[in-house]
């Protein structure tokens, strides 16, 4: 089935002002960002009530936060996801289904969050992964448009899909599982220990300065491969660790929706296992060492996130910072918000002017977002108020899409190139079900036939949370809901 990524959106209250500044704030008293970005992670912490998983510091930061139990991701792909949460624009603004375009030649000179932000006056400054890099950010993590200072990139991710992995026989591999003794890897540090590091300096530095900051830390870990000091493997030996929990594809589910996940198919460990392509099983001891290393990733991303957040208070901006903490896709974890959402917030939170509703179409407009303001939702958090207690629960709605090119599982159905994707799903998501309709595509206009229907997909969440049973074909002739129609 289509799972379009659940992104974990906090906007974090590590501090007591947000209220007034909301109201308005003048130069002096304007509130910092800190905003953390973690590579495909999923609701697998403590504070998603996860038992197994040890993440203290992201579950402090949660237990002081407004946690969202249901935020989805736009399109469940790095480039992708990454350019529609930073500009508040949908796939299909952006134009942006792979890694090979620049939104502001291809489709339109959209602003970003830390554009906006430095145009207000903020120092904005980026670290690690935060845009992905390559054409999709224009070789330059969009700079100068974005970034005050030039980004940063720590200088050991190079060898993230290198030999660099210990196996069995002694030698060295690029496996998919990969715990390491960081002494022993080239430069002896990882990535995302230097970014953290490099965080910490320019918070040092910024504690002295006259302006506001945006700070955007981009952690590349739980992302494939699995590479992590070793030592966090012993927090989660094999035989705690369980099999997933529904690992069997749905009979009913159409095989355009499958996805074959083929970029962990060329991991040397993984071939090895000489799997049958595209439906072929895991082993069952493989599928647990899986598991153990993601959580053992998540555990070693959990530190990183605690230095910075230990930092922010030995430095004394912990209470004139608003923390977001977010991923670019994971799995949904209820609170149903877009990630689209993260830009009018973040500027309503720190007293920013929000940018205006984007009209239809809104190719010529730089700034403007496609998404809902939630600053609402922070000004009940300290009453026993549901969240919905200012609408209907029934009216939200969140939308996603994939694309694919073709209608069976193939070599590039994870992450086709704009001119090979045939068909588009379009996703969407509300407290009752999850609907979601394969229709053809033309890349060349960019272009969704909704008229040119290849499968669908309906799943009702009270009765079947796991979406195991599609009754889209027991559904009216499989008539498109009003809200998914263009």
């Amino acid at each position: 089935m289509l799972s379009p990524g659940g992104g974990l959106l906090w906007l974090g209250l590590v501090l007591g002002s947000v209220g007034s500044a909301a109201l308005g704030s003048s130069a002096t008293d304007a509130l910092n960002v800190l905003l953390i970005i973690v590579d495909d992670l999923r609701p697998s912490l403590g504070c998603y009530g996860d038992k197994l998983i040890r993440s203290p510091n992201m579950d402090q930061l949660a237990s002081r936060s407004l946690l969202f139990q249901n935020a989805f991701a736009q399109q469940a792909v790095c480039a992708p996801s990454r350019v529609s949460l930073l500009t508040g624009r949908r796939p299909d603004t952006t134009r942006l289904y792979d890694f090979n375009s620049y939104w502001r030649a291809h489709s339109g000179n959209f602003s970003t969050i830390p554009q906006y932000f430095k145009e207000n006056g903020y120092v904005t400054m980026s670290v690690g992964k935060v845009f992905h890099p390559g054409v999709s950010s224009n070789h330059s993590d969009d700079s100068p448009y974005s970034w005050s200072v030039p980004p940063y990139h720590p200088s050991s991710e190079k060898y993230e899909n290198t030999k660099t992995c210990r196996g069995p026989d002694g030698e060295l591999h690029a496996n998919l599982l990969c715990p390491v003794d960081v002494a022993d890897v080239p430069e002896g540090t990882l990535p995302d220990k230097q970014s953290t590091e490099q965080a910490i300096r320019l918070l040092g530095k910024m504690k002295t300065s006259a302006s506001p900051f945006f700070l955007a830390v981009g952690y590349h870990k739980p992302h494939i491969p699995f590479r992590y000091p070793k030592e966090f493997q012993k927090l989660y030996p094999l035989e705690n660790i369980t099999l997933a929990p529904d690992p069997q594809v749905p009979a009913g589910l159409p095989p355009v929706a499958y996805n074959p996940w083929m970029d962990i198919r060329q991991r040397e460990d993984v071939q090895a296992l000489n799997l049958s392509v595209p439906y072929g099983p895991i082993p069952a001891d493989f599928q647990r060492k899986i598991r153990q290393s993601y959580f053992a990733c998540v555990s070693y991303l959990d530190t990183q996130v605690g230095h910075l957040l230990s930092a922010l208070d030995d430095l004394q901006l912990a209470s004139s910072t608003i923390v977001a903490l977010t991923s670019d896709h994971g799995r949904q974890a209820g609170d149903l918000v877009e990630l689209l959402s993260l830009f009018p917030t973040l500027a309503g939170l720190a007293g920013l002017p929000v940018p205006p509703r984007c009209p239809i179409p809104s190719f010529h407009v730089e700034l403007c977002g496609e998404g809902r303001n939630l600053l609402k939702h922070f000004q009940v958090r300290d009453s026993e108020e549901d969240l919905y207690i200012r609408g209907n629960p029934r009216e939200l709605v969140a939308y996603s899409q994939y694309p694919r090119p073709a209608d069976s599982p193939q070599w590039n159905s994870d992450k086709p190139s704009l001119k090979d994707i045939k068909v588009m799903g379009y996703s969407i998501r509300t407290v009752d079900y999850r609907y979601t309709v394969w229709v053809g595509f033309n890349p060349r206009e960019f272009l969704a036939n909704f008229s040119d229907v290849h499968a669908g997909e309906l799943y009702f969440v009270a009765s079947d949370p796991w979406q195991d049973h599609n009754m889209y074909n027991d559904s009216q002739g499989g008539a498109l809901p009003r809200s998914l129609t263009p």
